[in-house]
């Protein structure tokens, strides 16, 4: 067994232009520890969407290879979807149906017996504090009740690495604190944590390995003190600002995520 749930080695990702090709993602490798919260940061259009669609199946990478647990599955999109589960920035509930019913939904895509998913969804609704409003439809549902919900969708039939694509952002304080609260929780019951995020104060205080990326290349990976070692800097908003050369401010938001 690898001590790495998830490894990439040469990953890319090619999309055409009015020019010809261009490498969206250029050859990148890393690997995440089982039971870490691991940070992927970079600025908007640095590649790191393009990069989580490729781990999460919704792309097909090119000249790359994805090991999950040391076992090469690329390309196996239907037993990597079991092992994992994925929020994307946008809302991708189904908002004609209930808070129960869109998890009953996903139970049964991933076949859960009717018990299991009754069972875990009473679990998770209780524990993201949605119980009460399990029977609403979502469209009714508040930003951050339906992050919440989200992250309680995506953690029903118990993957081993749950990814986060900027889950807080638009977020007030309090539902921020609640959301970090809930992810620590399950980061410590052995869930691994892939997450990517403009608040550079999240990954320094919660992320165990920070990577940065930049016009489709993987500049630096390690922890941040070794990050801040390396740039000569006393922050990782420091260090993020240095080996982007400040590209982090685009005219929508800054390194903080700040509009």
């Amino acid at each position: 067994m690898s001590e790495y749930l998830l490894e990439t080695k040469d990953l890319k990702k090619p999309y055409v232009t009015k020019k010809g090709t261009a490498d969206a993602v250029k050859g990148i490798s890393f690997h995440v520890k089982k039971g870490e919260i691991f940070g992927f940061l970079g600025a908007n259009g640095a590649g790191k969407s393009t990069t989580i669609n490729m781990l999460t199946t919704q792309l097909l990478p090119s000249g790359a290879s994805i090991l999950y647990d040391g076992r090469d599955l690329t390309g196996k999109a239907q037993v990597i979807r079991r092992k994992i589960g994925a929020v994307a920035q946008h809302n991708n509930l189904e908002r004609h149906l209930t808070a129960e019913e869109n998890l009953c939904f996903h139970g049964r895509y991933f076949g859960m017996d009717k018990a299991d998913i009754k069972a875990r969804l009473v679990e998770l609704l209780q524990k993201f504090g949605l119980y009460e409003r399990r029977k609403d439809d979502v469209g009714s549902c508040s930003g951050g009740m339906a992050q919440r919900l989200r992250i309680a969708r995506a953690m029903l039939h118990r993957p081993e690495i749950l990814f986060l694509d900027e889950p807080t952002t638009g977020l007030d304080p309090n539902y921020r604190q609640i959301l970090w609260d809930q992810m620590l929780a399950m980061n410590k019951e052995g869930t691994t944590i892939f997450l990517t995020t403009h608040y550079m104060e999240e990954a320094e205080n919660f992320c165990e390995h920070v990577a940065i990326m930049k016009k489709g290349e993987l500049l630096l990976y390690g922890t941040v003190k070794e990050l801040e070692e390396k740039t000569g800097t006393k922050s990782l908003n420091d260090v993020f600002l240095v080996l982007t050369n400040h590209d982090g401010v685009d005219g929508r938001q800054s390194a903080n995520g700040e509009e």
